[in-house]
């Protein structure tokens, strides 16, 4: 059974800080060989939050929660992962409802933006975000943005 944790940066233990960034750099950077900046100095912003999913003691799946103005105009979610070796199950479907949830919890009657690889666009549509911009390129992955209206 999965446990999940919403926590700023100030209340993430060294170990919790570490097990995020592995994961994130696990799969954003080795994964989709990528080398982006991971360290973008919003984690630490007010208002930002992490959402950890824990299978055990296991860091398996995690999400920013950002507040308005961080990333969007919008509340948003960002650096949306889950660990190889627990995909295929619905973890990130699970992970996107909780997120969601979260945001309204924390931001409630706010928009949700995200920033999503454009070959993932049915997936967030599963969920009710809809593209609300063109195509574009970050970090050379193509990338559209997309709201979920409340």
């Amino acid at each position: 059974m999965l446990t999940w944790k919403t926590k700023t940066f100030n209340e993430l233990s060294t170990l919790e800080l570490y097990q995020l960034l592995k994961l994130r750099v696990d799969v954003f950077v080795v994964e989709q060989t990528c080398p982006y900046p991971e360290l973008d100095d919003k984690d630490h912003q007010e208002g930002v939050h992490q959402l950890l999913g824990y299978d055990e003691d296991e860091l398996v799946a995690c999400a920013r929660l950002l507040p308005q103005g961080a990333s969007y105009h919008n509340v948003s979610i960002g650096r949306v992962a889950t660990k190889e070796s627990h995909r295929g199950n619905g973890l990130g479907h699970i992970l996107i409802d909780h997120a969601i949830q979260e945001c309204h919890r924390l931001w409630p009657d706010e928009n949700i933006m995200i920033g999503a690889q454009y070959h993932l666009q049915a997936y967030y549509g599963k969920h009710g975000f809809f593209a609300c911009s063109e195509q574009y390129l970050e970090d050379d992955i193509p990338h559209i943005d997309m709201r979920l209206t409340r």
